[in-house]
């Protein structure tokens, strides 16, 4: 038992480490640009292939960590195929809206880019599947 929260622990862990080593990993000119005023400003000058790169591979190893903290709680294979499911469809539907306002950057339209990007880059899937799936645990 302590082998397992032990394993959790150390996988928040690196959860936290990638937030806190996000502008020296990853390529991101909307780091700085959403921490200012952003509703008034101009969208930032980005390459679209490195910017595509980092916030795929960003999602990819939060999605990675977040599968693997899911089994690490549950201890379910099914649950861990349902899961990638899940991240799979996510990222073809987060994906393909944050490229739109990429390419088409809109002020009225940045709150909602800026949310959608949060789903990317951030493990917030993990915060809504993990209760659910505890929560379909008990109902059993």
């Amino acid at each position: 038992m302590k082998i397992k929260y032990l394993w959790i622990a150390i996988l928040f862990l690196l959860l936290l480490l990638i937030r806190l080593f996000e502008d020296v990993l990853f390529y991101d000119p909307y780091l700085t640009f959403f921490k200012s005023d952003f509703l008034t400003l101009d969208s930032p000058r980005r390459e679209m292939a490195k910017l595509l790169s980092f916030t795929t591979l960003r999602y990819v190893l939060n999605s990675i960590i977040s599968i693997a903290i899911l089994f690490a709680f549950f201890k379910d294979k099914n649950l861990v195929k349902f899961s990638v499911y899940i991240y799979s469809i996510a990222f073809v539907i987060l994906i393909s809206l944050y490229l739109y306002f990429v390419y088409n950057p809109k002020q009225e339209d940045y709150y909602i880019f800026f949310n959608i990007r949060r789903f990317l880059i951030q493990p917030l899937l993990l915060l809504l599947l993990l209760p659910a799936f505890y929560y379909n645990r008990l109902k059993r």
